[in-house]
């Protein structure tokens, strides 16, 4: 886990990759969950038996899924020390690119794109994250995300 003291301390790393997240397991548990919660009981999610009959083999996550898990990758990717509050401030794009089958692990590298000053001592940063599966050659979602944070 990188460590920064201050939020201007992420100004000259704007281009950069910054950090790598943990991998993350995705479970089965974890794809009824979402499901449950979002209402999308999509049979390649949920339905073990058929997905195994699927064009994967299996049952894959959803793709929402694999992008609500990008708190978590920069919680486990970064921490900054003097920043009080962090509030999502949304997207720009994001694509999802391949399959994330039940079972498999995945993690996100983050690069910066923009750390720009706003009110409050604040500062709106701009992410692209990358969201890789371990043995696949290319990722399975890139989003970029917009965050405002506080000291």
């Amino acid at each position: 886990m990188k460590v920064f003291q201050t939020l201007a301390e992420f100004t000259p790393l704007v281009g950069q990759e910054v950090a790598v997240s943990d991998w993350i397991t995705i479970t089965q548990e974890q794809v009824n969950q979402f499901a449950e919660a979002t209402g999308d009981h999509q049979w390649i999610h949920v339905d073990v038996e058929r997905a195994k009959a699927g064009p994967y083999g299996g049952p894959i996550a959803h793709g929402y899924l694999t992008l609500s898990l990008l708190p978590k990758f920069f919680m486990t990717a970064m921490q900054i020390v003097e920043a009080r509050m962090g509030v999502n401030y949304g997207l720009n794009k994001v694509r999802f690119m391949g399959p994330v089958p039940v079972g498999s692990r995945v993690r996100a590298r983050m690069t910066l794109l923009a750390n720009e000053p706003i009110d409050n001592g604040g500062y709106q940063v701009t992410w692209k994250v990358t969201v890789e599966r371990e043995g696949s050659d290319k990722p399975v979602c890139v989003a970029e995300s917009v965050a405002r944070r506080y000291p």
